[in-house]
């Protein structure tokens, strides 16, 4: 039930064991998230080691180490390069078809269903799931329609991105069925600043700076990254990895500001001495004109405007004053963090089905005989590098294994 990764893994597994399998999908078309991954190119895995990977995942990436014993990123890279599609491997060990092209990789799933001949059955919305004493019968899809099962694999992702039919349907289906589901809330999700400034800088990419996120003696601090100016606040990798402890934060009504360190490979001192040289060789120039080789344009006349400087100044007037408000704005350009953008504009949902209702060997319902789940509708996160793409086909994998093999 739901032909996302990990819906259309477990089918194309369970198929290669069991005779009967089908495959519905409420929308037109699979794979519609699937398409939307990774910028359109699709980021399907990352090369790092087992232990390396777990540690990405917010907090229960223990959970999956047995799906990924079962079929972790070398398995999956060979799925897809068996037939026929070419990968390669970026910077920070994320994994890409070399086509550049989401579509690549969808192609290659929906030609082994048809291939397998798995029953593929598109806008079938699930309405209710059937249950005899306990056990799994059946299905109804809307309009009335009743499909007998004795095995069903729930696979209807989060509730981010509805638009694709990931809109948390499966979710409170399990919690209709007695399963516990953890508070969906969005992951790996832009921000959202107070300063009026922020609209003047929509569309800017800031390059090797740092990020820290403070919530009174909390605090978390990125690795020197990209960071990207929105319409309302910030986003890029940085802002989306570190997010989720944010919304933890705002959840709970406390105040959270951002730090931007725009050179952290120079310390306080090293930026005074290099202020000192700047204005020194161009005294008779503007401070505007002479942080040109310190800023991008765009952030200019706001930086000088939140310093208090004349942009007239010449740099012979500037004060040690005027000089410590740069350098402190150097190091911690602050923004007031205010909210996370909606849950449907998040990459990830963070929150679902309670993982201690879910059995990590087979990924079959501890409360009900013949259930399983995978993907993103369970109580797994992770960091953006491929890792939640993983997590979805190795569970889905093994959803689909054991519940052929029941």
């Amino acid at each position: 039930m739901g032909a996302g990764a990990g819906g259309m893994m477990a089918a194309i597994r369970a198929k290669q064991i069991s005779e009967d399998v089908t495959l519905l999908e409420k929308k037109p078309t699979l794979g519609n998230k699937l398409l939307l991954s990774g910028k359109g190119r699709c980021n399907l895995t990352n090369a790092c080691e087992l232990d390396e990977f777990l540690a990405r995942f917010s907090k229960n990436g223990e959970f999956l180490r047995d799906s990924f014993k079962k079929f972790f990123n070398q398995e999956l890279m060979d799925f897809f390069q068996t037939r026929g599609l070419k990968l390669k491997i970026e910077r920070q060990l994320r994994v890409f078809p070399v086509t550049d092209r989401s579509s690549s990789i969808l192609e290659v799933l929906k030609d082994e269903l048809e291939k397998l001949q798995v029953k593929v059955i598109c806008k079938a919305q699930v309405d209710d799931i059937l249950l005899e004493e306990g056990a799994v019968k059946g299905v109804v899809i809307k309009g009335g329609l009743v499909l007998l099962c004795t095995q069903l694999i729930l696979a209807t992702g989060g509730a981010s991105y509805s638009f694709t039919g990931s809109d948390g349907s499966g979710i409170n289906i399990s919690a209709k069925l007695g399963h516990k589901v953890i508070p969906l809330r969005p992951g790996l999700v832009p921000l959202e600043a107070k300063q009026g400034y922020i609209k003047e800088l929509e569309g800017l990419t800031l390059k090797n700076v740092r990020i820290g996120f403070f919530c009174g003696k909390k605090q978390v601090v990125s690795e020197v990254g990209e960071l990207l100016f929105t319409a309302s606040g910030i986003s890029g990798p940085m802002v989306l990895s570190l997010s989720g402890s944010v919304v933890d934060w705002l959840k709970e009504k406390l105040a959270v500001h951002a730090e931007i360190d725009l050179k952290p490979a120079l310390s306080k001192e090293q930026l005074d001495n290099r202020l000192l040289r700047e204005f020194k060789s161009n005294s008779r120039k503007t401070i505007r004109n002479t942080l040109k080789t310190l800023l991008p344009l765009r952030l200019i006349d706001v930086f000088i405007r939140l310093a208090g400087v004349d942009s007239a100044k010449v740099c012979s007037q500037i004060t040690q004053e005027e000089r410590a408000k740069f350098i402190s704005l150097l190091k911690g350009l602050r923004l007031d963090i205010i909210s996370a953008r909606p849950l449907d504009e998040a990459i990830v949902t963070r929150g679902g089905v309670c993982l201690k209702d879910i059995n990590p060997r087979t990924m079959e319902s501890r409360l009900i005989k013949g259930l399983y789940f995978c993907g993103e509708m369970i109580d797994i996160d992770a960091d953006t590098g491929g890792f939640n793409l993983q997590a979805a086909f190795s569970t889905g994998y093994l959803a689909g294994e054991s519940a052929a093999l029941s």
